[in-house]
């Protein structure tokens, strides 16, 4: 848009300076967002725009500045709108200022404006956190009798409500209406959302029911869908038919999506099935793909759940060789593997541990600690830990220097 105006120059319709505000809001930040409103011409600063900056405020959690907006609005005789109260009440819903949605909602109908189908769905999540779940039925019902058109959304919450309150058979009635709402131009994403919510609700026969829907309405079946398929699965506890649906998947995928491979490595390790999962595993790396974060992280919880710790290190090892060197080792995980190493005397694999610290920039010195009373407990010494420590650039404390006199490392 800089090029259009700046270099073609181009004329901005007062659509077009909405579009722009939001734009730069989301690359400079709210600052930019700011100026760039202030600057322009009088006739500019319409509902739109207004409406673009009150926008950037609700999204950037600053009530205060979003009210102040709102009122001016107001003022000019532009607030009453839709758009601009479901921004306000999804700005109070990540506050979790559940009741200044409700207020918001009488304020609507004071002023007259019709809510829609987002109004609807974001006052039920508002309700049901306020643990009104009668309010959600109801908000429902009187926004239908406004004559509102609700889409399949609206109750796809009334049933994840439902489901949450434990009323699986309020839950169901409300699925059956959503299905009743979807039409094929709707693509895959209520079908999968009918999936997730039937699982949620224990119903394995409506999962499968709807599955074989999404095979009969669509020429190819997405790997989202073998995605949400598989997490239905999961919440059913279905190793087998999980089992099955994998294996669908792996003889029709035109794209590889590690997802799905790491939804069923989930499966197997909730299921103690950990060989399994490495098989799994040996399968799909001579097929040319292999692990990522969320693998080597379900490997790890796993291994240290069971207190198998030499397990567990592969798996941070194998963390350090992804390009992506995230860092999924917190204090706790790191004092549990040091304890290990300390209580087993395995001087070895400390030193594998703060090998994988260093390469992925969480070398300290505690680290250096745990592993000097390693060495301690394991009776042995070492002459080049002082030097790494100081390639390392940690500062040797009074206790680091204690321990590395009792290791035989007494430097100058």
């Amino acid at each position: 848009m800089d090029w259009m105006v700046n270099t073609k120059g181009m004329n901005m319709s007062y659509t077009n300076h909405a579009i722009r505000l939001d734009l730069i809001y989301k690359v400079h930040g709210i600052e930019a967002a700011e100026k760039y409103f202030a600057d322009l011409p009088d006739p500019a600063k319409n509902h739109r725009t207004y409406g673009a900056l009150l926008n950037c405020y609700c999204s950037a959690k600053m009530e205060e500045k979003a009210m102040d907006v709102y009122r001016k609005m107001d003022e000019l005789g532009i607030s009453s709108s839709t758009l601009p109260i479901n921004n306000l009440m999804s700005l109070y819903v990540k506050l979790g200022q559940h009741k200044k949605v409700t207020s918001l909602f009488e304020e609507m109908k004071v002023k007259n404006v019709k809510p829609d189908n987002l109004t609807c769905c974001i006052l039920m999540s508002s309700y049901a956190a306020l643990n009104k779940i009668d309010s959600v039925g109801e908000v429902l019902k009187e926004i239908e009798e406004k004559e509102v058109t609700l889409g399949w959304s609206a109750y796809s919450t009334l049933a994840s409500i439902y489901v949450n309150a434990g009323m699986v058979k309020e839950a169901e009635s409300a699925l059956k209406k959503l299905e009743g709402l979807v039409h094929v131009n709707d693509g895959r994403q209520p079908f999968d959302f009918l999936m997730s919510l039937y699982a949620s609700a224990g119903n394995l026969g409506e999962v499968n029911r709807v599955w074989n829907l999404i095979k009969t309405t669509f020429q190819k079946v997405t790997n989202t869908s073998y995605l949400g398929m598989l997490q239905a699965l999961y919440k059913l506890d279905d190793v087998d038919r999980m089992k099955q649906i994998y294996e669908d998947w792996e003889s029709n995928y035109q794209n590889y999506d590690i997802r799905l491979t790491n939804m069923m490595t989930r499966a197997h390790l909730r299921n103690g099935m950990a060989k399994e999962a490495e098989l799994l595993w040996e399968k799909v790396k001579e097929k040319g793909a292999d692990v990522d974060s969320k693998t080597c992280e379900l490997f790890l919880e796993h291994y240290m759940t069971k207190g198998d710790m030499t397990s567990a290190l592969n798996w941070v090892e194998n963390m350090t060789k992804l390009p992506e060197k995230k860092r999924m080792l917190d204090q706790e995980k790191i004092s549990k593997f040091f304890k290990y190493f300390e209580e087993h005397k395995d001087v070895e694999g400390a030193e594998r541990f703060c090998n994988c610290l260093r390469q992925v920039g969480s070398i300290d010195s505690k680290a250096y600690e745990f592993l000097l009373r390693t060495y301690v407990a394991a009776g042995k010494t070492s002459r080049s830990i002082r030097q790494r420590i100081k390639e390392d650039k940690i500062e040797i404390c009074y206790d680091i220097g204690k321990l590395l006199k009792r290791i035989g490392d007494k430097g100058r």
